[in-house]
C-alpha cells in the first residue's frame, strides 16, 4: 500500500465529494456577477495577489479558483462544462479524496510560486493540469473541436504540453514559476507509472530490433575450415567414416583432411590425428 493509500484510509472521510460541481458553480455565479455588475471589480477581489494577502486578505490563497478562465458569453458555458466532464471524470477514477489532494496540491504549487515571485496569479495552469491528468487518465475520449471535428484528447493533451514548454521558454519569470510548479501534480501522480511506461516501450523496441535482424542458424559446418551452408550454398558436406567421432567437412576437405582417432592410455581417452 502506498502512501496515498495509507491517507485515504485515515482521512478519506474529510473528502470534499464532487469538489469540481462547487468549483464551477462558483465560477458561474462570480461570472455573472462581474457580468451584471461590473463595477462590483468582483474578480479583482479574488485575485491571488501575495502583497495582499500578507496585509490580511488572506482569503485569496483560495478564492482565485473562482475566478472565471473567460470574459466571452459564448465560451463560458463550454469551457466550464468541459471543466465539469475534466473533474467529475477524474474523481470517478480515482475517488473523491485522491482528486482532492491532486487538486489542492495543485493549489499549494500555485499558490508558492506566487509569493516565490512575488507576483499575482490565476487557477489558469491548475486547470491545465487536471486536463492533463484527464488525457493520461482517458487518452481516446473524444471532443468535437469547433463543434464540428471530433479530435482525441490526447492530441489536445500534446499541443498543451507544448503550450507549456513555450510559456517556460518565452514568458516572463511569474509565468514560468506558475506553468512549472501548478503541474509538478501531475508528475506526482504519474511519474512513476510515466518512468516505467518508458523503460517497457524501450524495452519493446529493443526485443523488436533483435527480432527484425535474427541470428542465422546453420545446420552443416566444416571441422576444417568453418565452412557452412551460409556462406556456399552449393556446397555439401559430409561426415567422414575414418574420423572416430562426429566431424563434417566440406567437400574439398573430405579426402585431405587429417583423421581424428581415439586411444585409450591408462584408462583415459586420448584422441590423436592421424594423417
Amino acid at each position: 500500500m502506498n502512501l496515498l493509500d495509507k491517507l485515504e484510509r485515515n482521512f478519506g472521510r474529510y473528502a470534499i465529494r464532487e469538489l469540481m460541481v462547487y468549483i464551477i458553480g462558483i465560477n458561474a455565479l462570480v461570472y455573472f456577477l462581474s457580468y451584471a455588475y461590473p463595477q462590483s471589480n468582483a474578480i479583482s477581489k479574488l485575485w491571488l495577489d501575495p502583497h495582499l494577502i500578507m496585509k490580511g486578505e488572506v482569503w485569496r490563497l483560495i478564492t482565485y479558483i473562482f475566478i472565471p478562465p473567460t470574459a466571452s458569453v459564448l465560451w463560458i458555458f463550454f469551457i466550464l462544462y468541459f471543466y465539469y466532464i475534466v473533474g467529475t471524470g477524474l474523481e470517478h477514477e480515482w475517488g473523491s479524496f485522491k482528486f482532492n489532494i491532486y487538486y489542492f496540491t495543485g493549489m499549494i504549487g500555485t499558490s508558492m510560486a506566487a509569493f516565490i515571485i512575488g507576483q499575482g496569479a490565476t487557477a489558469l495552469y491548475l486547470n491545465l493540469s487536471l486536463f492533463l491528468a484527464f488525457a493520461y487518465v482517458y487518452p481516446n475520449f473524444e471532443i468535437l473541436l469547433f463543434f464540428i471535428v471530433p479530435v482525441k484528447i490526447k492530441y489536445l493533451a500534446w499541443l498543451n504540453w507544448i503550450f507549456i514548454a513555450f510559456t517556460v521558454l518565452t514568458a516572463p519569470l511569474s509565468a514560468k514559476a506558475a506553468a512549472v510548479v501548478s503541474v509538478l501534480n501531475y508528475f506526482l501522480f504519474f511519474g512513476k507509472d510515466i518512468i516505467n511506461t518508458t523503460s517497457a516501450y524501450q524495452r519493446r523496441r529493443h526485443f523488436k530490433s533483435l527480432s527484425a535482424s535474427p541470428q542465422k542458424t546453420t545446420i552443416h559446418k566444416c571441422a576444417i575450415c568453418g565452412m557452412t551452408e551460409n556462406d556456399d550454398i552449393k556446397m555439401e558436406f559430409r561426415y567422414c567414416s575414418q574420423c572416430e567421432g562426429d566431424y563434417e567437412y566440406c567437400m574439398p576437405h573430405l579426402k585431405t583432411h587429417a583423421h581424428v582417432k581415439s586411444e585409450k592410455e591408462g584408462g583415459d581417452d586420448i584422441t590423436n590425428v592421424i594423417p
